[in-house]
């Protein structure tokens, strides 16, 4: 699907009108028109899409970049899908882009398998130095630079959050993808801490919508259960997660904001939109003559709490006050 962006442009984005008109104004304002090619993590029709490319062509717009004036943006969308994600990486490259952004591990493989060349800015990766985007986080040293999403270090504070909206909770179950090395990585952060919280936990395997429905019915039978959505079953699979959480009364937490707001108990991380705002930056300079070698790879300088009141009454949960003090945002 190619599109473009803005309130027009980002229907169009969404729907797939796009590409000829921005001939027309490239002839009348005889400007060159960049390309920027888009490599999204989550399917064209989740709601989560208006938001991260309003977030992308916004910060674009703050740099003096207009959509069909001296920019234009071809968009794909894999929706979590390393198949899809290969074929659509294969066809924005033969587009001929300037630069790419490229939206999740998944993402940045495809389009670094497709091409050493053109330079990549992308967001939503846990660890790009370990995936072997970059050499190190100072001094990328290729055609990629970007955005990480967390250290893995910060999978223990899952555990201990949820632990603290829900001190019954001894027994959890980790949702993970574990062809992830972040899936990997994750779980064994929330492992070596277990023991020191009281709670023993276990991996459900999260790579379809079979296996996270029979995990998750699985460990239901399990007392006492609660549930660690990690980063990539967070994002393709969340609607059904928290379905199923609701559904068998398990407290969980979530690695994003929007799963606390689509009725998700909790979630901590970074703000995704903000990702794709900065990555903006980064294309930015590098049509402007830089190269991502030299941009260090930025880790998030801030991560978001958000808890949905709602949610704990229906599980008959009791909010610390001190937990809701620290919220950046309750849902009611």
């Amino acid at each position: 699907m190619t599109v473009t962006i803005g309130r027009r442009e980002l229907l169009a984005a969404l729907g797939g009108a796009a590409a000829a008109w921005p001939l027309a104004a490239r002839a009348q304002q005889g400007e060159r028109v960049w390309r920027i090619g888009a490599l999204m993590s989550v399917a064209a029709d989740d709601p989560e899409a208006p938001a991260r490319v309003g977030a992308f062509s916004q910060g674009l717009a703050e740099l003096g970049w207009t959509i069909g004036r001296n920019v234009r943006i071809d968009y794909r969308w894999y929706a979590g899908d390393a198949d899809m994600a290969r074929k659509y990486a294969v066809e924005l490259v033969a587009l001929a882009p300037d630069v790419v952004l490229a939206a999740g591990t998944q993402g940045v493989t495809a389009i670094q398998q497709a091409t050493r060349s053109v330079p990549i800015v992308f967001v939503g990766v846990a660890d790009p130095v370990g995936a072997g985007f970059v050499n190190n986080l100072a001094r990328p040293g290729g055609n990629a630079t970007g955005f990480m999403l967390y250290e893995y270090s910060l999978s223990g504070k899952w555990l201990e959050l949820l632990k603290q909206i829900a001190p019954h909770v001894a027994q959890v179950a980790v949702l993970r993808d574990q062809s992830s090395a972040s899936g990997i990585a994750q779980f064994s952060a929330i492992q070596a801490l277990a023991p020191s919280v009281g709670v023993h936990v276990s991996p459900v395997n999260a790579r379809n919508t079979n296996e996270v429905e029979n995990g998750v019915a699985t460990f239901a039978r399990t007392p006492n259960g609660g549930l660690i959505v990690t980063g990539i079953p967070s994002v393709i699979h969340r609607h059904l997660i928290i379905k199923l959480a609701a559904q068998y009364k398990l407290p969980a937490i979530y690695a994003y904001r929007s799963n606390a707001g689509d009725g998700g108990l909790i979630s901590y991380g970074p703000n995704r939109l903000d990702q794709h705002r900065h990555a903006a930056g980064y294309i930015d300079r590098i049509l402007k003559g830089e190269k991502p070698a030299d941009l260090p790879v930025q880790a998030p300088t801030k991560y978001e709490l958000v808890i949905n009141l709602k949610t704990a009454k229906t599980l008959d949960l009791t909010v610390p006050d001190g937990l809701l003090a620290r919220a950046n945002e309750v849902i009611e």
